[in-house]
């Protein structure tokens, strides 16, 4: 294998292991690390360099005992407007489908709170493995009041919650939340089909209807492997006054 003159060889590999990844469907096996140091005449040291930096980018999945695997890329969730996840996955020709963990109604004191009723009023509990294409995209826990029972009877395997509250009269307003990062569980990470290590996207988000009424409280761990939420801002001007040409 050529060397590319006065760069470190990882980088080559890094290259090399790129080119693989665009020209071979994802979930594809990629060599091993020492079949790869042979290739190139280095060190299995050098080698996984080139394969943990393309773990880090979201490229490969390494899986303990089975080796490396070419990931699909990343979904991208655009910036200001909401859909539900089955709208977004249907706009980008992908098929939604959930698996449904638990979904009943009882008393939940945390979830009641963050929706802002008292603990001892009923929530509906809906827990979901959220797919795109068969592929585990994330792991979803949504409170709703009680008046949303009904909900229960929708399809939310094949269907979109949102629709279903749609159905009952009420308009979605406005969502607001903030994202986290954590480590995945070893329950989250056999849900998502992961191997840990594994890094996970979660988003807590507080969904209004027009009156400013709490519909839905949401908590939704995305793997972060597979997702990306896009952001954008205004830029302050340098005395604080507000957005102006950047120089």
């Amino acid at each position: 294998m050529a060397k590319t003159r006065g760069r470190a060889r990882h980088l080559d590999i890094e290259e090399w292991l790129r080119a693989q990844c665009a020209a071979l469907p994802a979930g594809s096996g990629l060599p091993t690390e020492i079949e790869v140091a042979e290739q190139f005449g280095v060190s299995r040291m050098t080698a996984r360099q080139a394969f943990q930096r393309l773990a880090q980018l979201g490229m490969i999945e390494r899986r303990r005992g089975a080796g490396s695997f070419v990931l699909p890329t990343p979904l991208h969730r655009e910036e200001s407007v909401l859909h539900s996840f089955t709208q977004d996955m249907l706009a980008r020709g992908l098929t939604p489908r959930s698996r449904i963990l638990r979904a009943e109604v009882g008393t939940a004191p945390a979830a009641a709170a963050a929706l802002g009723l008292s603990p001892a009023q009923w929530v509906v509990t809906i827990e979901r493995v959220r797919y795109a294409d068969d592929v585990a995209v994330a792991l979803e826990r949504t409170a709703l009041p009680g008046e949303f029972a009904p909900v229960l009877e929708a399809d939310l395997e094949r269907g979109s919650l949102h629709q279903a509250l749609a159905d009952l009269g009420r308009q979605m307003g406005r969502a607001s939340g903030y994202v986290t990062a954590r480590l995945a569980t070893n329950e989250e990470a056999r849900l998502l089909d992961l191997v840990v290590p594994a890094a996970l996207l979660v988003e807590t988000r507080l969904v209004t209807d027009l009156a400013g009424r709490p519909i839905e409280s949401t908590e939704s761990a995305y793997v972060g492997s597979r997702w990306v939420m896009d952001t954008g801002s205004f830029v302050a001007a340098p005395n604080g006054s507000g957005a102006k040409a950047a120089g």
